[in-house]
């Protein structure tokens, strides 16, 4: 799966694999996700979108079914490093 650094203020990557409808994307706090069902159309958007975090709410979040492949890092963690 081929990720895509993203220009945004919330999401650090997006992935996107056509044939099974599969979206990842990363967020700046650690957090990843897996979104299934999203289709194409709705990938090719949130590129397009001026906020990407903003198409994430409004148009993928609560959506779509997904598994969470990372947690955010706590700040305490991130302080400790």
């Amino acid at each position: 799966m081929k990720r895509l650094s993203v220009a945004s203020s919330t999401l650090v990557s997006v992935a996107y694999v056509a044939d099974q409808a599969l979206l990842e994307l990363q967020f700046r706090d650690g957090a990843a996700y897996r979104f299934f069902d999203v289709p194409l159309t709705c990938f090719q958007q949130l590129l397009a979108a001026d906020s990407k975090g903003g198409f994430f709410n409004h148009h993928i979040r609560n959506r779509f079914p997904h598994q969470q492949l990372a947690k955010p890092v706590s700040n305490r963690s991130e302080q400790t490093k």
